[in-house]
């Protein structure tokens, strides 16, 4: 796991306060964040531009936007949509949340990248979070559109040409293969040199375009269990816990804890997840204390099937890590072994 050792050990010293310190049950670890849902590009797999017009229009308040995030106390931040840089104000919130040592990773597709850079300033919390899919042919066709993957790829060299943190977030189909993955992932790792990758199969959003190319439980575990074969897992950086990395390629299973990433959106909280609506409340509280988590998961309601994404299953992996001694041990070796090779 390549993440900075500062921010590991703000998150682990956050970890140990709410579960041993406060004894809470549930709590966040890191909030998705979506100011907007508009979006310049039409991705066959998204289910978030779908919204009427006037969804479409609406941007989310500075003060809205961090308030939230610090009403939940979450140490992280994913800021999403749509696309952010479209926000006026991205910018100001980028900064506001920095400048309460919040951890904010902008999720971009980078077409509006290299025009709004000089807004920003690079900061140890700070990182954009560049969408690749795949190398030229393979991203450009899941965005539909050409030329995004170079624009992509131009984009992330300016950023950390400028002294920027730059990680990918890489989504995978059931049209991907075992070599797919490796040949971007060495791209991003060996190529372009980021500083983390994030990876995700891909989950059936109820109003994607495209409802044919998502994968299942065992389609994603046979996937992965051949992209990581080889050492490649040990090589690459990614953000992940390896007990995480264990979860996709099936040596492990795990209960969803989607209360740990939650959603907040110009709607407000998502119950139960960024990936499912089933309604929304006002508060983070609320959102733990006034929604049914037993009724979700694989087994338990058939939305949640195929799921084996990041926001249920990574919280569920770092509170195993936590509580285990040998499992603590090897993320924090991966962890020093991560940051010596950057």
């Amino acid at each position: 796991m390549a993440m900075p050792l500062r921010q590991s050990i703000r998150v682990g010293t956050y970890l140990f306060e709410q579960k041993m310190l406060r004894r809470r049950e549930k709590f966040p670890l890191i909030v998705e964040l979506e100011p907007l849902f508009a979006c310049n590009l039409k991705c066959e797999g998204c289910g978030k531009i779908q919204h009427p017009a006037g969804v479409l229009k609406q941007r989310m308040p500075v003060a809205q936007a961090v308030g939230a995030v610090l009403e939940s106390g979450a140490p992280m931040v994913s800021i999403a949509g749509g696309e952010p840089l479209m926000h006026p104000q991205i910018d100001e919130i980028v900064r506001q949340l920095v400048a309460k040592r919040k951890y904010v990773f902008l999720c971009t597709n980078a077409m509006l990248l290299r025009k709004k850079l000089e807004n920003f300033t690079p900061s140890p919390y700070f990182a954009f979070a560049v969408h690749i899919d795949g190398l030229r042919e393979r991203h450009d066709e899941s965005v539909a559109k050409e030329g995004v993957f170079d624009e992509a790829v131009e984009a992330i060299k300016e950023a950390k040409r400028r002294g920027f943190r730059v990680t990918t977030n890489s989504t995978f189909f059931n049209t991907d293969t075992p070599q797919t993955i490796i040949e971007v992932l060495n791209f991003l790792n060996d190529d372009l040199q980021v500083d983390e990758m994030m990876i995700s199969p891909a989950y059936a959003y109820e109003k994607a375009p495209d409802q044919e190319h998502f994968l299942g439980v065992e389609q994603t575990r046979e996937l992965f269990k051949k992209a990581f074969a080889g050492g490649n897992r040990k090589k690459w950086r990614l953000n992940h816990s390896p007990l995480f990395l264990d979860f996709l390629e099936g040596k492990v299973d795990f209960p969803c804890t989607a209360w740990a990433i939650p959603n907040y959106s110009l709607f407000g909280w998502q119950r139960p997840c960024y990936l499912m609506s089933d309604g929304y409340v006002t508060t983070y509280k609320e959102l733990v204390e006034d929604t049914d988590w037993s009724k979700y998961g694989r087994g338990k309601d058939p939305r949640c099937a195929n799921c084996m994404a990041h926001c249920g299953y990574e919280p569920t992996a770092v509170l195993a890590t936590m509580t285990s001694l040998k499992e603590s041990i090897r993320a924090t070796r991966e962890t020093v072994t991560g940051n010596r090779g950057k």
